[in-house]
């Protein structure tokens, strides 16, 4: 089981831009990544692994411009979609489902995409964590990360994951966090 924590990221200008610049990257690879998906499957029926895909957009130049983690995680999460098309059409095929499955679609052009930091690409110093950067933000941008404002109930160890939510032209941090069974202590 997981928690979930959400706060408002409080930008300048440069942070701002450094943040629609990789959501907007994020967006346009998982395009392309469900663009190959959706190929594959159309061609020759199969669903596509995650290193399937990994290996397929590694020279790809929004795949270059992300931390490679955060390119990685965002192709995982189509690969995911597109085995949960297939679990849900297997259900649906035995008649355990009445909704046939759809296979995930492209997202709308001109928006921005969830960026997700796995722990071992963060770094805590004090009740801050550092975000890394790609290397061409970084030279784009003269900034190699950035740091958040950890929220003061959590600990860093807890911490699985952290996420860049783009919402209602804003941009949130969301820390994902392995919660405990009641009465374990942590």
């Amino acid at each position: 089981m997981f928690l979930y924590s959400q706060n408002l990221i409080n930008t300048n200008q440069q942070l701002k831009e450094v943040l629609e610049f990789i959501c907007s990257e994020s967006h346009k690879l998982t395009n392309f990544g469900i663009y190959y998906a959706r190929q594959i499957y159309f061609k020759i029926g199969k669903i596509v692994k995650k290193f399937d895909l990994i290996n397929e957009y590694k020279s790809n130049k929004h795949y270059q411009v992300l931390y490679s983690q955060v390119a990685q995680q965002n192709l995982i999460s189509v690969a995911e979609s597109f085995k949960s098309f297939k679990a849900l059409d297997k259900k649906y095929k035995k008649g355990e489902s009445t909704n046939k499955a759809k296979l995930p679609k492209y997202r709308k052009s001109g928006f921005f995409a969830l960026v997700t930091y796995p722990m071992q690409a963060l770094k805590p110093v004090g009740d801050k964590i550092r975000i890394p950067l790609g290397t061409t933000v970084k030279i784009w941008f003269g900034l190699e990360g950035f740091w958040l404002k950890m929220l003061s109930h959590l600990n860093f160890g807890d911490i699985k994951e952290v996420r860049i939510l783009p919402r209602n032209r804003c941009f949130y941090v969301e820390f994902v966090c392995q919660s405990q069974p009641e009465g374990k202590p942590h």
